[in-house]
C-alpha cells in the first residue's frame, strides 16, 4: 500500500475532502482520490439516489463515451454490498478487469461502481480500503438526497422527466422497429430456416433489453408510494416511541409510483408538519397520512389542540412545496384543533427549462470551470489529462449550449451561476 494511506491523518484527509465536493462533483472527486489507492483510467457508477441522472462516468473519454446502461446493469448484477470485487466484465463494449465497488447504506438506494484499473492484480488492503471509502461517500450521497434544496428540487425534476421523455421515445421508436423486424422474419418467406430462428431470437432479446432500460430508468428514479411512507415511519419511530401525543401514521392505499424527488420531498414536509403539530400547546392525537389523487399527492397532517394561531406552515416548507408547482390547505378551528394539507403534484406537465449548466455534462463543467478561471486550452487539457483537440471540441459545445459567442461570455455566466471551482491535485 502507498506509504501515505498508512497514515490515519492521511485518510481523514481524503474523507474531508470527499465529504466536502459538491454534489455533482463526487465522483470525479472520488475518483481523484482513489487514484492513489488503486491508479485506474475510467469509473463508472449507477446510483438509486440521483434521479436526474443515475449513470455517470469519468475518466478515458474513449470509454467513458462508449459506456451503456446495460453493461452497467450487468456488472451491478454481479456486485456485492459491502465488498469489492475484482472481476471480467464488458464496459466501453471491451471485456476488462474491473473492481467493482457496492454499497447500500441504511440511507438511500446506494450505488455501485465499476473502475478500470491500471494494473490486473491489486492488493487486498487497498481493494478493502477502497470499499470502505465507496460506503462512506455513498451514505453521504444518499443522506444528500433526502432533503434537496427547493432549486435541486425543480432541477433534478425537469431533467428526470425530460429523460422519461426520451428514453419514451426511444423505447417506442425502437420496439416499433423490432416489431417489424419480428413480423417479417416470422412471415416464412426466408428459405434459411437456421438464420431465421437466429435472427428471431436475437430480435425477441432486443427488444427485451430495450424493455429493460425502461425498467432499470424507473426502479432508479422513482419509489412506490407505500414503501417511500415505509421509509418515512422508520424515520419518525423514534419520536413516535417517546412522545406522549399519540401518532396515527396512515399507510396511503393504492400502488401509486412517486418519483423520487417527491417522495423525498412528501417525507421532509411530512415530518416538518408532524414537528409543528406536535409543538402545539395541548396537542393530545395527530394523524398524519398521504393519499394519491390523481396527477397529485394528498399529505395531510391533523392535530386536535385548540390553539391554532401558529398554524401557517414553515417557510422552509412552502418553498419546498410551492417550488414543485404545489400549495397548501389549511383548516383550523379555535377550539377544535388544525388540518393541513400539502398538495403535491406528482409531475409537471411541461417540465421547466433547465437551468443553463444543467445542460452541460461534467465533463463540459470540468472545462467551463477551467475558461472561468482564466486557463487556455491548453493548460485545462494538462489538467484534466485530455488531449488540447478534445478540449477545444468541448469548448464549442458549451458555446452551443450556452448561447454564448465567446470564452469571456462563458466566463461571466459561470461565475454568475456560481460555478463550484474544479481544482486539481498532483497525485
Amino acid at each position: 500500500m502507498v506509504a501515505s494511506w498508512s497514515d490515519p491523518r492521511h485518510v481523514l484527509n481524503v474523507v474531508e475532502r470527499l465529504l466536502s465536493a459538491p454534489r455533482p462533483q463526487l465522483l470525479l472527486q472520488f475518483s481523484r482520490e482513489l487514484g492513489e489507492l488503486i491508479p485506474h483510467s475510467a469509473a463508472a457508477m449507477q446510483t438509486g439516489d440521483c434521479p436526474r441522472s443515475p449513470l455517470k462516468v469519468v475518466g478515458d473519454e474513449t470509454i467513458a463515451q462508449s459506456v451503456t446502461s446495460v453493461e452497467l446493469q450487468r456488472l451491478v448484477d454481479r456486485s456485492e454490498p459491502g465488498k469489492a470485487l475484482v472481476v471480467d466484465g464488458v464496459l466501453g463494449g471491451v471485456e476488462r478487469r474491473l473492481v467493482l465497488l457496492a454499497s447500500m447504506p441504511a440511507v438511500g438506494k446506494g450505488a455501485v461502481l465499476a473502475v478500470v484499473p491500471e494494473n490486473s492484480e491489486i492488493p487486498l488492503a487497498e481493494l478493502e480500503l477502497a470499499g470502505q471509502l465507496w460506503h462512506i461517500l455513498s451514505t453521504d450521497a444518499g443522506q444528500r438526497a433526502t432533503d434537496p434544496g427547493p432549486d435541486i428540487l425543480a432541477s433534478n425534476l425537469a431533467a428526470a422527466t425530460a429523460r422519461a421523455q426520451a428514453i419514451t421515445d426511444l423505447g417506442q421508436t425502437h420496439a416499433a422497429t423490432l416489431t417489424t423486424l419480428l413480423a417479417v422474419l416470422r412471415s416464412g418467406r426466408l428459405s434459411d430456416v437456421v438464420a431465421r430462428r437466429t435472427a428471431v431470437d436475437l430480435a425477441a432479446d432486443a427488444l427485451l433489453e430495450l424493455k429493460g432500460v425502461v425498467d432499470r430508468d424507473q426502479a432508479l428514479s422513482a419509489e412506490q408510494a407505500d414503501a417511500a411512507f415505509a421509509v418515512l415511519k422508520t424515520q419518525l419511530a423514534d419520536l413516535v416511541r417517546h412522545t406522549d401525543v399519540r401518532v396515527d401514521l396512515v399507510d396511503p392505499i393504492g400502488d401509486a409510483s412517486l418519483p423520487q424527488d417527491i417522495a423525498h420531498t412528501a417525507r421532509t414536509l411530512t415530518r416538518g408538519l408532524v414537528l409543528a403539530a406536535l409543538d402545539r400547546p395541548a396537542t393530545t392525537r395527530l394523524r398524519a397520512s398521504w393519499r394519491p389523487d390523481g396527477s397529485v399527492l394528498r399529505i395531510t397532517v391533523r392535530d386536535d389542540s385548540p390553539e391554532v394561531a401558529d398554524a401557517v406552515p414553515a417557510r422552509g416548507l412552502t418553498d419546498r412545496l410551492t417550488t414543485l408547482g404545489g400549495h397548501w390547505e389549511v383548516d383550523a378551528v379555535p377550539g377544535w384543533g388544525t388540518t393541513v394539507t400539502a398538495v403535491l403534484p406528482l409531475g409537471v406537465a411541461e417540465p421547466p427549462e433547465l437551468r443553463p449548466l444543467d445542460r452541460l455534462h461534467p465533463r463540459e463543467l470540468e472545462v467551463l470551470s477551467g475558461i472561468s478561471q482564466g486557463l487556455r486550452n491548453r493548460q485545462i487539457a494538462e489538467r484534466l489529462q485530455l488531449s488540447e483537440h478534445t478540449v477545444k471540441f468541448h469548448v464549442r459545445n458549451i458555446l452551443d449550449k450556452l448561447d454564448v459567442s465567446s470564452r469571456g461570455e462563458a466566463a461571466a455566466l459561470a461565475r454568475d451561476l456560481r460555478l463550484e471551482p474544479v481544482t486539481h491535485r498532483s497525485a
